[in-house]
């Protein structure tokens, strides 16, 4: 089964959660009530998102978390990267030239293509997106 892991998921809720609050200062205990996920773990990936450069952090009484660009110009992609690294399903399809059998291996350029296909495919949903396909899914329950 292909799938991000855990903590990029929680990492996407989070920065779904500041994206709904944009402009505005959260601590990490204010995100982790919103979001129902525990302190420690809100903490660690606050701090991966900040490295990352996705969120901005501030010190002090009234400190916290926004995010640091708009939620249209952060993608999906972005977000899975932060947490779990280069999106690949094989070795080869990240690009590395660590495969003694690349020269002569009959999957690697379809590895290759899939692999691309998938980074294209979350790098064109946008945290925005994300927050309006659930907005819309919400309204359209509701009617």
């Amino acid at each position: 089964m292909l799938r991000v892991s855990r903590l990029a998921d929680y990492a996407s809720v989070v920065m779904a959660c500041l994206a709904r609050h944009p402009g505005e200062v959260l601590s990490a205990v204010q995100i982790g009530d919103d979001t129902h996920l525990e302190l420690p773990t809100v903490s660690k990936l606050l701090k991966r998102l900040a490295q990352a450069g996705l969120v901005e952090s501030f010190r002090g009484a009234a400190g916290g978390y926004r995010l640091a660009r708009s939620a249209t110009e952060i993608s999906l992609a972005e977000i899975v990267e932060a947490l779990d690294g280069p999106i690949g399903l094989t070795e080869c399809s990240l690009g590395h030239a660590g495969c003694e059998r690349q020269s002569y291996c009959a999957v690697s350029r379809d590895w290759q293509g899939i692999g691309a296909a998938i980074d294209n495919a979350l790098r064109g949903v946008s945290l925005a997106d994300m927050l309006h396909r659930r907005a819309g899914a919400r309204g359209a329950r509701a009617v």
